[in-house]
């Protein structure tokens, strides 16, 4: 079931501690989930935050955890009644109209997301308007590039068009045996903050290609090494929105 989706589920429990500590979290926060696979990471959020939403696509193992659990270890208890969950696909799903039954319209994002839907994910956590903190653990190379200083190996067109629209740090590094099954590269937590002034801009250029007025450019594919520097100008954001076509292979 995990390999099939391409997931990897994360059952470290200091690891756990420190992905939830990342979003600053708040007794009245609500918190979108993306992927809650067996809920070790939910069940935690729960004790720290006002309302939990996951989503989960997976059939099986939202069954699971509206039953009471998955049977294994920590992830055998019952869900707290402060955790929501949501069978569908996150890429589809409106997250705003999922959250909005939930509390206040603004909350936070986090999840441990499978490699290979990355790149769209981080396009739809840039899309106005942009939920104020995301948390998602990661492919290292990929955070080593969204959280890139200029002059360094790891900058490209990625770091450019997140961080015109937002800031962006790694907060650490998670080893593959802290997953099951152990995925065959390294992982990283990666935070990212929506800027002030977001909601004004004309358009952004996310991971995958220029975002304008809410909607997404098509996506192609995972992410993977940049083809080449930012294009000149990229920085601006009142002008033409970044040309990120080079971004992915």
């Amino acid at each position: 079931m995990g390999r099939r989706l391409g997931q990897h589920f994360l059952y470290d429990p200091a690891i756990l501690d420190r992905i939830v500590d990342g979003l600053d979290p708040r007794p009245d926060d609500v918190v979108l989930e993306i992927g809650a696979g067996r809920g070790t990471l939910t069940r935690r959020l729960a004790t720290r935050v006002g309302r939990v939403v996951a989503i989960e696509r997976d059939q099986r193992l939202v069954g699971m955890l509206r039953e009471g659990g998955t049977g294994r270890g920590e992830g055998s208890a019952a869900l707290p009644g402060n955790v929501t969950v949501v069978e569908g696909d996150a890429l589809a799903l409106d997250w705003h109209a999922v959250v909005a039954e939930a509390g206040p319209p603004s909350f936070k994002v986090v999840g441990n997301i499978p490699y290979a839907i990355t790149s769209p994910l981080i396009d739809k956590g840039l899309a106005p308007p942009a939920p104020p903190t995301i948390v998602f653990l990661v492919q290292r190379e990929v955070a080593d590039r969204l959280a890139a200083e200029p002059g360094g190996k790891a900058y490209g067109a990625l770091t450019v068009g997140v961080k015109a629209v937002a800031t962006v740090e790694q907060l650490f590094r998670v080893r593959p045996g802290a997953f099951r099954p152990p995925p065959k590269v390294e992982s990283a937590v990666v935070r990212r903050a929506a800027r002030r002034h977001r909601a004004r801009a004309r358009g952004h250029c996310g991971a995958t290609g220029p975002v304008r007025g809410g909607s997404q450019a098509p996506v192609r594919g995972a992410v993977s090494r940049d083809a080449g520097p930012a294009p000149p100008g990229a920085a601006r954001r009142t002008a033409e929105p970044v040309d990120c076509e080079d971004t992915l292979a």
